[in-house]
């Protein structure tokens, strides 16, 4: 069974490099765009279903997918929700360095291991609910990150751009990475944004 993590398109606050996790901030112009040019990269391929995080900018993404590709509307599933952020939710980096600098913790911010916690076992219940299928899921950089880290861990990838999509092989109850970025037979295509470590700045921090 194979899972494809995409991440959800373009926000202002993306673009503003604000924070938003929880916050539920629509797509912008561009964002739909990217939700486009996802759409023709994926279909390259049969797909069985979309699933999305219930956000409305993941929830939009998903739906032009599904409705590029010819599939039922995407369900939502509040497991597939971004990182709660906390106090750091709607703040610019500069704002965050002078309300949290340094290593000072946010309070409210969800840690990553209960974010692993909640994420992966959805995962792996969507993809006991398609056996032999396709689907793709529609989420957020923190999700797709937080699973990178749970499947191959000790690794360091690159950026998470919005529309990107990453796959991943179910198999014997585990997910393992098949690719990150993935090229879909073509090369990938540069969807004009900004990563998710410009984009965060709490992520940001964690990466280093």
């Amino acid at each position: 069974m194979l899972l494809y993590l995409v991440r959800h398109g373009e926000t202002d606050w993306n673009r503003s490099r604000r924070i938003q996790g929880r916050t539920d901030i629509e797509l912008n112009d561009t964002g739909r765009e990217q939700a486009l040019a996802t759409s023709r990269r994926l279909a390259r391929r049969e797909w069985n279903a979309v699933i999305s995080s219930p956000l409305s900018r993941a929830l939009e993404t998903a739906s032009i997918i599904a409705s590029e590709l010819g599939l039922a509307a995407p369900v939502a599933n509040e497991a597939l929700v971004e990182r709660n952020y906390g106090e750091a939710e709607g703040l610019e980096n500069t704002e965050l360095d002078r309300r949290f600098p340094g290593d000072t913790p946010v309070p409210g911010r969800e840690e990553k291991h209960d974010l692993v916690a909640r994420v992966m076992p959805a995962l792996l219940e969507i993809a006991e609910q398609y056996p032999d299928q396709s689907v793709i899921v529609v989420s957020h950089g923190g999700v797709i990150r937080s699973v990178l880290g749970a499947v191959d861990p000790g690794t360091r990838h690159p950026s998470i751009k919005n529309g990107s999509v990453h796959s991943f092989l179910h198999e014997n109850g585990t997910l393992s990475l098949i690719a990150f970025d993935d090229p879909l037979a073509d090369s990938s295509l540069d969807l004009g944004t900004d990563d998710l470590d410009e984009q965060n700045a709490v992520e940001a921090r964690e990466n280093i």
